[in-house]
């Protein structure tokens, strides 16, 4: 089995030392590509470090910041075609006669890259193409030792039990994507209150966290660059390839859902004291949430509180001690780019770096904003220089990043599983945003002349079609 990478093995600046080969495009040899700034090379160069040779390997920290971010400018499969035949080359494979002695130092190196490739990133070897460029490298250089063949064969066998794993994904959230409207009354076969099915709000934040790192877990770091995947301006007009993202998409979707699920959870109850008690119950979640370090769940229950058919329920938070929930909102507040949900990440990072346990391990980032970092680091800085060099640089930063989600995404859930409830928290029907308002303005009157004039506007267009 591989070594799991940590994001200090992906990501730590040290300097390289170079593959034993000329370089190119008035680079100068030697050029520490993980060392100093600004670090930029052109695509061949960057190539020509990842292909290991009998006396050379190249770091972790690179063989994961290239990988991530080479998908920009090539195919993950046109630059496996592109490794194997310098391996060819470079190596003389395939010349009748081979150095054997050469091949054994050789042989392992190219291994362990090819195990470290398909570990990380797994789905860039789904084409039988790619496959194909395996089995003819390895086949090279296996006459000089058969356990590289035997090798190769324990590769192929684990990236297809990885690759079934992940097409499997996480349980399909029903009803995610279709809200259904507001009746006065749901039928109890399709509808139980949350509190009915779990009463303590330090199991349902357990609970959450189990289905937050089922999600992540689903999540390939390749994902995170796929939308930038468009047109590289040195090359064709042609996108690489069509964007993969969809366990990123459906983790955002499972964020939505939440929100959702909270609002309809607290409009639902007819009599103000039981609403009452259903924020309270949901402030303790996050509370507990929080202290977990599962930042997503707990920003998607301060979403959901935070709707307006739930905020402006203004009878019900008068039952409602809200001095806890106010020191939640501090946490996530947005002021200062998020200054203080930010300063309590790097708290959980810290708390995962030193932990003793998995569960002080736990670091569950507030994934819209994780994507919008990524995204304002992308377009911020370019992917070339004027020079036409790949920015180097640039991409380290987004290795850093991705790779801490990567040590936190793999972390084991502590926590025993409620079938029970992670089912609930999936199947259970929310409310659309106009069946939100009608529940609200059923549970507390309209205020206002506005507010009646949507009350009658709803009630005539969801209410008319059950």
């Amino acid at each position: 089995m591989p070594r799991t990478l940590s994001a200090s093995d992906m990501v730590t600046r040290s300097s390289l030392s170079p593959p034993p080969t000329e370089p190119t495009d008035g680079e100068q040899a030697g050029q520490p590509l993980l060392d100093g700034a600004p670090s930029s090379a052109s695509l061949d160069t960057l190539i020509q470090y990842l292909v290991p040779t009998a006396d050379y390997y190249p770091e972790k920290a690179y063989i994961f910041t290239f990988l991530l971010s080479s998908r920009l400018f090539i195919e993950p499969q046109e630059l496996l075609a592109r490794v194997c035949h310098l391996c060819i080359e470079q190596q003389q494979l395939d010349k009748p006669v081979l150095d054997k002695a050469q091949v054994r130092r050789f042989g392992p190196k190219l291994l362990q890259l090819l195990t470290e490739w398909m570990e990380t990133f797994p789905r860039d070897f789904q084409e039988e193409s790619t496959i194909r460029h395996l089995k003819d490298v390895v086949g090279r250089i296996a006459p000089c030792d058969e356990a590289y063949r035997k090798r190769m064969q324990q590769l192929l066998q684990a990236l297809h039990q990885k690759l079934v794993a992940l097409g499997q994904g996480p349980e399909g959230v029903l009803g995610a994507d279709k809200p259904i409207s507001y009746r006065t009354k749901l039928p109890a076969s399709i509808h139980r209150e949350l509190l009915s099915v779990c009463s303590d709000p330090y199991m349902l934040a357990q609970q959450l966290t189990h289905v937050e790192l089922e999600r992540l877990r689903h999540i390939g770091p390749e994902e995170f660059v796929q939308p930038f995947v468009n047109k590289d301006p040195l090359a064709g007009t042609k996108p690489c390839f069509s964007d993969k993202t969809n366990n990123l998409e459906a983790y955002v979707k499972w964020f939505n859902r939440l929100c959702y699920l909270v609002a309809t959870e607290i409009c639902m109850p007819a009599k103000k004291k039981q609403r009452a008690q259903v924020i309270e119950f949901f402030i303790d979640v996050a509370r507990e949430c929080f202290n977990i370090g599962n930042f997503n769940s707990l920003m998607a229950i301060i979403s959901g509180m935070n709707m307006s058919p739930v905020s402006r329920l203004k009878k019900t938070w008068a039952k409602v001690k809200t001095a806890k929930f106010f020191v939640l909102e501090h946490q996530m507040d947005p002021t200062g780019n998020f200054y203080n949900y930010r300063t309590a990440l790097r708290g959980a990072a810290h708390r995962s770096l030193t932990a003793h346990s998995s569960r002080e391990k736990i670091v569950i980032p507030f994934f819209s904003l994780f994507i919008k970092d990524i995204y304002f680091l992308n377009e911020g800085c370019a992917n070339r220089l004027p020079s036409g060099h790949v920015n180097f640089e640039k991409f380290l930063e987004l290795a850093k990043q991705v790779g801490e989600f990567i040590t936190w995404k793999q972390v084991e859930c502590p926590f025993e599983q409620d079938r029970s409830i992670i089912h609930y928290l999936h199947s259970a029907p929310i409310f659309s945003e106009d069946g939100l308002y009608l529940a609200s303005y059923e549970s507390e009157s309209p205020e206002n002349q506005t507010e009646r004039e949507r009350w009658k506007s709803l009630r005539s267009s969801i209410l008319g079609k059950t």
